[in-house]
């Protein structure tokens, strides 16, 4: 009976593992691009991105019979930083009604997806990889690729970025496009923006200084969280990964955002409020 536990334990390590690793791979550049992206108001822009990657994907298996490898990611980011780049350059020259045409190209890229796979037997199928994702399927490769791509992006971000703003529609999409194909347009999402949510009421101490170090490390503590207790939920209820992980981020940003509202009722001074420009 032990030696059977211990198998089904090694077993359920064996699978989680990978895929226990790639969220936190995701997670090490989506948590501070998740920050700047609600500090912008540009919401969207990761649902956008993460669509048009979608579509260079779509089009490279079903058009070019491209499945998977460095051809697929290439034609991908390719899709992906061209969407960036007229983003920045709409957020210049009209940043009033830049979200508006943000939306507009998630729109237009998913129903595209959905035109390209309309003859595709598989189509379905292929539509729910793309926007659920397969994380427990993951392969350590892809983890590896991903981690030396999300490494060069984090040296880019800190040393740069500052300097350069405009890297950011650059940095964003390389990112985005590597996790999308790892764990789909849903868990990016969800991974960007709800530990940049959880972490906005910590912003401010109790002597009213910003301290984005401790908004970035709330938010890799409930990305570490929601991706660890999600996987185990998934496997032991038999759900898919995905949906499971986006709904688990949700309930801990929600769980961590009560924890301090009554922190806060019982006096403790810390004053939550949303980052602005100056606070950054």
């Amino acid at each position: 009976m032990t030696d059977l536990l211990s198998s089904d334990l090694f077993a359920m390590l064996e699978l989680l593992a990978p895929a226990f690793c790639a969220g936190l791979v995701v997670s090490m550049t989506h948590v501070p691009l998740g920050q700047e992206v609600l500090r912008r108001g540009i919401i969207f822009i990761d649902l956008a991105i993460a669509q048009i990657a979608a579509l260079g994907v779509v089009i490279g298996s079903v058009v070019f019979h491209i499945e998977g490898g460095i051809m697929s990611a290439l034609l991908a980011l390719s899709f992906a930083v061209a969407g960036s780049l007229v983003f920045g350059w709409l957020g210049h020259k009209v940043p009033k009604f830049q979200e508006a045409f943000i939306g507009c190209a998630f729109v237009l890229s998913a129903s595209l997806i959905l035109l390209v796979l309309a003859g595709d037997p598989h189509g379905g199928e292929e539509m729910q990889g793309v926007l659920a994702g397969q994380i427990l399927w993951v392969a350590w490769q892809q983890v590896l690729v991903t981690l030396m791509v999300s490494i060069g992006v984090l040296f880019v971000w800190w040393r740069f970025v500052a300097r350069y703003p405009a890297l950011f529609y650059i940095l964003f999409p390389v990112s985005i496009t590597f996790a999308v194909q790892m764990v789909g347009v849903y868990l990016v999402f969800a991974s960007l923006i709800i530990p940049a949510l959880a972490s906005v009421p910590f912003a401010r101490s109790s002597s009213g200084e910003i301290s984005k170090r401790g908004r970035l490390m709330v938010g890799y503590l409930l990305a570490v969280f929601s991706v660890g207790s999600g996987l185990v939920f998934s496997v032991i209820t038999d759900l898919p990964a995905g949906p499971v992980l986006v709904c688990w981020y949700v309930v801990c940003g929600g769980i961590m955002s009560l924890i301090h509202h009554i922190y806060q009722q019982n006096g403790s001074g810390i004053d939550g409020g949303l980052i602005s420009d100056r606070e950054m």
